[in-house]
């Protein structure tokens, strides 16, 4: 590992202590090895001047939740030095105490909650303070051997203290074992099974020691040849069982999961080690990773179903045998698992906890193998992982569940998402939680969408091997499918039956009609493994109430609405709601341009605005009008509603 450091970035700070410690804190965040999302903490003490002019020492330390890699001066939480260096006086305090007198003690009751290692940091009498779960020291810790190792590599240099919950009890402990230290002696100290620290007067040396510290660790797992039990391996693929793979730990959770499918060849060799099934459930590399991965993963096998039952039975039971009754059981769905000539996968309610929870994992698998070249992987005790995922401390870093979206969690494909309703309904699909992937001709659906839950891939709907594909991508990136919006279609030109061209009456019925049988048929398998599937198809006014000059897109539509109703008969017995909407009049479309509106308004005697609001009720629909209804449609609302023809017209007197 290198030093990152650079003096002319750095010069640029050296006046202000806080902004020279947010510089040092984002340096340790680019190192993946060094902290994953949120792990690690760091701080600076600095004297400031309070609002009656008195010099007040503060502890500036990183905020909890935040993460190093992005964080801002607002990031850390200002809590003075006195009260901190006196609390770890007191011979008991509560969690939750400490966790009030911190906050009491801040400076700013806007900042974040201080970390819970805030009282540590104030009792190491440095400046600077900077604390990582370093992947490879950690990786030595978690071996048999482990703190034999550490003597053996760092000698008398750093203070090896041994596992102990942080927060209170920990800075107690740590300010006991250095009462006669030497503090200037030792480069760091290094917690069992947790991770290191190191500290210095000014911000360089503390970050420097900190790569010093880990680089000999890591050479040290060099030179012991722990890379080269790495495994590696090609992947299968299959698509159908990862989707029922998402379900029934959807099921086991309560509520829509995103799979997160790594199939690389690391992922896949350390899913194929013979010994899987016992190194992958001994814990994870830090007790701070286990509010994201829980104590152990699921394994799987031949009978996906009963993995994951026989996971909730073994994680109720975990729970049982070491409550002490005043707790709630939380969701005993897995957050990751190994899946044989597969991969692993991460499970979370968000695309953003996947990504987390397999960064976390890529991490983990390397180390449980480095680990067990040492001499064997031994994590913490069952109880003492327990402790760690229950304590409310942890917990509290969690969103609560009751802030998630309706769709939070739902996979949604949309075609013709690059314009007009499919670009609304993909648009308010995501807002309402929902993954989205989009499909468009036009090339600039990527550019359009383009983040990680909301995907825009260039299609041509009449392609089906393109179609196919774009199915099979959603699967394969986000675990299944639940909602399917065909809205890809064309108003083709106006010209009466005797006039009528094969060629137009043709492409009308390829983009209109057949294109959405061939989309349908490619999803039905996928949405039989969804949650609370559901179709709903973009149709038209014109079924209901057709008019002279448009038999190509009329009978089209009509035929897509036969197909709509007939998937409701053939696929509710799977639990697919298939639905259909008759927008009309929807002008907030490009096909509608002022001058077209202007020529059409003028042809009928009336302003645009009569023209716009021509129906019962006077008012005019817009493509967003159309996604509220579809995104109803697909939610709770609708729960049991299939095979309706919904009118969104504002009242039309010809379909009425």
């Amino acid at each position: 590992m290198k030093s990152l450091w650079n003096d002319i970035e750095a010069q640029a700070f050296e006046s202000d202590p806080l902004q020279l410690r947010v510089y040092t804190s984002r340096l340790l965040g680019k190192e993946p090895g060094l902290v994953l999302h949120g792990g690690g903490n760091t701080s600076v003490k600095d004297a400031v001047k309070n609002i009656f002019g008195d010099i007040e020492e503060i502890l500036f330390v990183k905020g909890s939740g935040h993460d190093l890699a992005t964080i801002q001066a607002d990031g850390f939480a200002p809590v003075r030095l006195k009260a901190l260096t006196r609390l770890a006086t007191l011979e008991r305090l509560s969690d939750t105490q400490m966790a009030r007198l911190q906050r009491s003690a801040m400076t700013d009751p806007e900042a974040p909650d201080p970390s819970i290692e805030a009282m540590l940091h104030a009792n190491i009498p440095y400046k600077y303070v900077d604390h990582t779960h370093a992947d490879a020291v950690v990786t030595i810790t978690n071996s048999r051997r482990g703190q034999g190792l550490l003597q053996e590599i760092y000698q008398d240099r750093v203070l090896i203290v041994p596992y102990i919950k942080p927060g209170f009890k920990l800075a107690q402990e740590i300010i006991k074992m250095t009462h006669d230290t030497k503090w200037e002696k030792i480069e760091g100290m290094i917690l069992l099974h947790h991770g290191v620290f190191t500290f210095a007067d000014d911000a360089r040396t503390s970050y420097e020691r900190m790569i010093k510290l880990v680089s000999e660790a890591e050479d040290y797992l060099q030179k012991q040849g722990a890379q080269e039990h790495v495994a590696g391996a090609q992947a299968q693929e299959d698509l159908l069982t990862l989707s029922s793979i998402r379900r029934y730990v959807s099921r086991a959770k309560g509520s829509a999961m995103i799979a997160r499918l790594d199939h690389s060849p690391e992922a896949c060799g350390f899913a194929n080690l013979d010994n899987v099934k016992s190194i992958a459930v001994r814990g994870p590399v830090t007790s701070d990773h286990l509010i994201r991965t829980k104590p152990f993963p699921v394994i799987f096998g031949k009978d996906v179903q009963q993995d994951i039952t026989d996971y909730t039975r073994a994680y109720q039971a975990y729970f049982d045998k070491n409550t002490d009754g005043r707790r709630t059981c939380l969701d005993p769905a897995p957050r990751w698992g190994v899946w044989p000539q597969h991969g692993t996968i991460a499970l979370g309610r968000s695309v953003r906890e996947t990504i987390i929870v397999s960064d976390i994992v890529r991490h983990t698998i390397c180390a449980i193998q480095h680990g067990e070249a040492l001499g064997g992987w031994k994590f913490l005790s069952e109880k003492q992982m327990f402790d760690m995922e229950y304590w409310e401390l942890q917990q509290a870093k969690l969103p609560p569940n009751d802030i998630f979206p309706e769709l939070q969690g739902k996979i949604a494909l949309v075609t013709g998402a690059g314009s007009g309703i499919g670009l609304a309904c993909a648009t308010m699909l995501h807002e309402q939680g929902a993954v989205v992937v989009g499909l468009d001709i036009n090339p600039e659906i990527s550019k359009m969408f383009n983040q990680e839950d909301l995907l825009g891939i260039t299609c041509d709907v009449t392609d089906n091997r393109a179609v196919k594909a774009a199915v099979e991508d959603t699967v394969r990136r986000f675990g299944g499918l639940d909602i399917l919006i065909p809205n890809a279609g064309i108003f083709t030109a106006t010209q009466k039956i005797e006039d009528l061209e094969e060629e137009i009456w043709n492409r009308s019925m390829e983009i209109n009609l057949s294109s959405n049988q061939r989309l349908l048929k490619t999803c039905i398998p996928y949405l039989r493994q969804g949650i609370d599937a559901a179709v709903v198809f973009i149709s038209s006014k014109n079924v209901p109430a057709p008019g002279p000059g448009a038999a190509a897109y009329s009978v089209a539509k009509a035929g897509q609405t036969q197909l709509a109703r007939i998937a409701a008969l053939e696929l509710g017995c799977d639990g697919i709601r298939v639905n259909v909407v008759h927008p009309n009049a929807v002008y907030d479309t490009a096909l509608w341009t002022p001058e077209v509106l202007e020529s059409r308004a003028c042809h009928y005697g009336c302003t645009v605005e009569e023209y716009k609001t021509n129906n019962c009720l006077k008012t005019e629909v817009t493509s967003k009008d159309v996604a509220a209804l579809v995104c109803a449609m697909v939610g709770p609302a609708f729960a049991k509603t299939t095979g309706a023809q919904i009118p969104i017209d504002g009242g039309n007197e010809r379909v009425i």
